[in-house]
């Protein structure tokens, strides 16, 4: 089942959508909005399973499913928690900076707790009141839970992930130092991200969902170039039933929460740092990441961060080459 929110009020209106992102059609009569959806899921899933049924043979009239109508899923969401569980893509900020990574790094994931109160449709632009600030993206895969309680297993963890989708984890990199230097964590370097237009459920991927892992490329294009072509269960070192039993070490999760796999990343097929897609490699997910292996590599980054007018497009396409997820394309505009 894939369900999306067409833009109106603030959190949307609910639609399932055709598996080839076609048609839609409206569910707000068995919720309103998915963040209703979610808080009695057990109740409204088959519900809203019985309705896609009927637009998948017809029995339910569709109507065209317009991307760039679509608000993010959740347009804002009680929580919205982002992890790193690519440690290669750690290491290498490290190594880049000449720093030892911790082997607490490999059985310990690294999450912070970003801002949730506005997240950006898969159209909507990327607003930059300033290029010095090092404005980043980062593809992504993220899932949302149901009502999680407090000390879940990781197996069991999995089994509350009611949605997986995309999301461009937008980063203002030159704000990012100072932040941390303080001791607090993020706030002004990480603002809106903007979420895939179809969020789908974990039974419709079939056998690219297994081991609380999204199996296929996740693809990334920079001003129309093909700029990564990852795997987004390759080199993942925390699935997402282990990110989710760590959130959930200190506190229950409410049903709609967030959760974010942190910018996919690959090694070489040779062990090394990664390669350009333009060079045989599968590229990257996010510039900083290219920005690195220069370093490494050439010794200064080469790569300049998104400037007004940059294109930055997402997603990640099925069997027969259609996007599974809708598309992320967003152009950065200067922010008046």
């Amino acid at each position: 089942m894939k369900l999306a929110s067409l833009k109106g009020g603030r959190d949307g209106r609910l639609v399932i959508v055709s598996d080839d992102l076609s048609t839609c059609v409206d569910a707000s009569a068995i919720a309103p909005t998915l963040q209703a959806a979610l808080d009695d899921w057990a109740n409204i899933a088959p519900r809203l399973e019985a309705l896609a049924r009927d637009l998948a043979s017809g029995a339910a009239t569709g109507q065209p499913f317009d991307q760039a109508a679509a608000a993010a899923p959740l347009p804002r969401a009680y929580q919205w928690a982002d992890g790193s569980a690519y440690v290669n893509h750690v290491a290498l900020v490290r190594q880049a900076r000449g720093a030892e990574l911790p082997d607490s790094f490999w059985h310990d994931p690294l999450v912070y707790q970003g801002g949730s109160d506005s997240f950006l449709g898969c159209r909507d632009p990327i607003m930059l009141a300033d290029e010095a600030w090092g404005c980043d993206m980062e593809a992504e895969i993220v899932v949302v839970t149901d009502d999680v309680p407090q000390g879940v297993t990781s197996q069991d963890a999995r089994g509350l992930i009611r949605l997986v989708g995309l999301v461009n984890d937008v980063s203002l990199r030159n704000l990012i130092p100072g932040e941390l230097a303080k001791g607090f964590g993020f706030y002004q370097s990480k603002p809106a991200s903007a979420l895939s237009p179809v969020f789908v459920t974990p039974d419709a991927l079939g056998a690219r969902w297994r081991e609380g892992k999204l199996h296929g490329t996740l693809s990334v294009d920079l001003n129309g170039k093909p700029f990564g072509r990852a795997d987004a269960a390759v080199d993942m070192t925390f699935d997402f039933g282990t990110l989710i039993a760590h959130l959930a070490k200190t506190r229950s999760l409410g049903a709609g929460t967030i959760v974010g796999s942190g910018t996919v990343s690959n090694r070489d097929a040779e062990g090394g740092p990664g390669r350009p897609v333009d060079d045989g490699g599968l590229g990257y997910s996010c510039i900083a990441e290219e920005r690195m292996v220069q370093t490494i590599q050439r010794g200064a980054p080469e790569t300049s961060f998104l400037q007004d007018g940059d294109t930055v497009r997402i997603w990640m396409e099925d069997e027969q080459g259609k996007p599974i997820f809708g598309i992320i394309n967003q152009r950065v505009k200067r922010l008046a």
